[in-house]
């Protein structure tokens, strides 16, 4: 029989060891049973991104984006704005006159007269968000507040602002796109005065516009595209047509009942443009101890526009809060 050297043995013997405690080390562990029940995601989102901006989400798309401005913008704005296809309803600036009417930034707020200061077009004073206080998910709608404030060209703080941005699922092929303001005076009085430009604009998608894509302006009194609807009081106000050879999609811009000098004149355009004008018939004062408070929705829809059926999302519109803003100031 064939004898080994004691050492030898030793030395396999403890290879054997090692290769063997290497082995389990390297097999995978079991997992470890979870503690964490998985959940679904809110059916409607706000996220927020970069530079006060956010995007809106339904069922995981993207269908809205506010852009918080700076870096050349003068004011906040909401781009892209995308319909139940996908497709953008809105633009940015005039399709033929993108010069003078750099101001035209898809949706966004603004006044031509502010104690005389021009927040309107893009020589004159700015909007800037100074914060985001809050962001809400659910299953029915997200919400975005943020806090501004308006600045004239010299610097001058002529306004405080709350906005609230809340988007409401409706149906598959139809949401609503709430905007609650309150501005107030932070000193002295400020007139806001009487004009066609203020407070709430949008400026359609191309292949929209009545003259350059055959679509369909229709108001709540039965009046059809410019001639009919041209600073004419409303409910509101729909502006349908193209976005592709065989698809129609639309905004509905609507006036809460409890706004100033409901139901105002709306500035509408063939163009492709559609504004509410607040303070069309007559200027306004906001005083300290009285700020102005307004809501106006934006109703996105397939197809041209069933107008029963945007009335029956106008009233439940018109039913929807109108309380005031928390009334702490910066």
């Amino acid at each position: 029989m064939q004898k080994h050297h004691p050492l030898l043995l030793s030395a396999a013997a403890a290879l054997a060891v090692c290769t063997s405690t290497s082995a389990r080390s390297q097999s995978p562990a079991s997992p470890a049973p979870s503690t964490v029940t998985r959940k679904t995601p809110a059916r409607v989102q706000v996220v927020p991104e970069p530079r006060m901006s956010a995007s809106f989400l339904l069922d995981g798309r993207r269908v809205l984006a506010l852009d918080g401005g700076g870096q050349g913008m003068r004011r906040p704005f909401l781009y892209p704005v995308l319909g139940p296809s996908g497709l953008p309803l809105t633009r940015m600036g005039h399709p033929h006159d993108p010069a003078t009417h750099s101001h035209h930034n898809s949706i966004w707020i603004s006044h031509h007269d502010v104690q005389g200061a021009d927040f309107w077009a893009d020589n004159g004073g700015t909007i800037e968000i100074t914060s985001i206080s809050r962001l809400d998910d659910s299953e029915t709608s997200a919400r975005l507040d943020l806090k501004a404030i308006w600045k004239s060209k010299d610097g001058t703080v002529l306004l405080h602002e709350n906005r609230r941005i809340t988007l409401l699922a409706l149906a598959s092929d139809r949401w609503r796109i709430d905007i609650d303001t309150e501005l107030a005076a932070p000193r002295d009085p400020v007139t806001l005065g009487s004009t066609p430009f203020g407070f709430l604009g949008v400026r359609m998608a191309k292949s929209i516009g009545v003259l350059d894509g055959g679509g369909r302006i229709l108001n709540s009194e039965g009046g059809i595209n410019e001639a009919g609807c041209f600073r004419k009081p409303a409910r509101w106000v729909d502006y349908s047509g193209p976005v592709t050879a065989a698809l129609d999609e639309g905004i509905t811009l609507m006036d809460h009942p409890q706004n100033l000098h409901h139901p105002v004149e709306f500035h509408v355009r063939d163009d492709g443009w559609m504004g509410a004008a607040t303070t069309f018939r007559a200027a306004h004062t906001i005083t300290p101890d009285q700020p102005l408070r307004l809501k106006h929705g934006l109703l996105v829809h397939s197809g041209l526009g069933d107008p029963a059926q945007i009335q029956r999302d106008w009233e439940s519109f018109s039913q929807s809060a109108f309380d005031p803003f928390p009334t702490k100031r910066r």
